[in-house]
């Protein structure tokens, strides 16, 4: 594949939806929302005073400047449905002084393996782009470290550190099997699970943030994809841990994690599975937890798979969804 220099101009268009389906804002909040139907953003990131988007449905990086114009950066990178039939792609994308750091998930179902799959990747200013290190699954976000990246790997169940130059790679945490009992699957298929029997599904990291010296990550929980099965956790960021904490639970499908200043936890849930058609149009949510007393607060509800929420600043939260919609939450004074 080959870098594309330079930039492309490209107009998305603000459409209104109907307002039996708007997504809805908390007391105090103003929202205001930017769609494209043919997109499906991803990752958010703050660029100066522009947004940086990923878009899995053409794999490519839009900036999104205050003339509310988006524009195309860079290389168009794999993209196109996995084998659930989800789409992958860049996944998230973070600023890192010059350079560009996008996480680059598996490779398509429809395509031969390439170069830049399920890979961590450095993009400078013209489009070039260096592999940091292809050595992971299904590499969904990062955070960066003084020397180097920490890096979930959904599909090894994993968070992995990575060296700045992407030399040295080594496993810091696999997360067990999570648990739920027969009763609780029975609802799916009253006649193939047993009441007092225990399964198991995997942890699937989502989302990593980082705090005070530790690492929180948002476990999405594997299929079924069980209401309530989600949960937030952390481990410390020096040395190898033994177990996680446990911060949050009773999530349906967690898929992100950010803090604000005062250290409020904002998790975004993803939605519930209906195993007969899929997940719930309406079902996700921007949630607001408070680590000391766990109190929540929904902020954003009626979202239809949302990915990524980014603070803008200390008045603004951005979140994208997979539908091709950016919500941009402003805070009233």
């Amino acid at each position: 594949m080959r870098a594309l220099a330079g930039l492309i101009a490209v107009t998305f268009i603000l459409i209104a939806a109907p307002a039996t389906a708007e997504p809805t804002a908390a007391l105090g909040y103003g929202l205001e929302i930017v769609r494209q139907p043919s997109a499906a953003f991803a990752g958010l990131a703050r660029d100066g005073e522009s947004l940086l988007v990923t878009d899995l449905a053409s794999g490519r990086v839009y900036r999104r400047g205050a003339d509310g114009l988006f524009t195309a950066f860079g290389p168009e990178l794999p993209h196109g449905p996995d084998v659930m039939g989800d789409p992958t792609g860049p996944y998230r994308i973070a600023r890192q002084d010059s350079a560009y750091i996008v996480a680059q998930g598996w490779t398509p179902a429809d395509s031969a393996e390439a170069r830049y799959d399920h890979a961590l990747l450095e993009i400078d200013e013209v489009g070039g782009i260096k592999v940091l290190s292809a050595d992971f699954w299904n590499p969904y976000d990062f955070v960066a470290s003084p020397d180097g990246f920490y890096v979930v790997d959904a599909a090894r169940n994993s968070i992995e550190r990575l060296s700045a130059d992407g030399g040295i790679r080594q496993t810091l945490f696999t997360f067990a099997r999570l648990t739920a009992s027969g009763s609780t699957l029975k609802p799916l298929s009253p006649t193939e699970f047993a009441e007092q029997q225990s399964y198991a599904f995997d942890a699937v990291p989502t989302g990593i943030a980082a705090r005070n010296g530790r690492l929180y990550v948002s476990l999405f929980g594997g299929f079924p994809f069980l209401a309530g099965s989600g949960r937030v956790v952390s481990l410390p960021e020096a040395g190898i841990a033994e177990s996680a904490r446990v911060e949050a639970v009773d999530l349906n499908a967690p898929v992100d994690v950010v803090f604000e200043a005062n250290g409020d936890m904002l998790v975004l849930e993803h939605g519930l599975f209906d195993p007969s058609s899929a997940w719930v149009s309406g079902s996700g949510r921007l949630l607001r937890i408070k680590p000391s007393t766990g109190a929540r607060e929904i902020i954003l509800d009626g979202l239809t798979r949302p990915i990524a929420v980014l603070i803008w600043d200390d008045r603004q939260l951005i979140v994208s969804e997979l539908g091709g919609s950016l919500y941009y939450l402003t805070h009233s004074p």
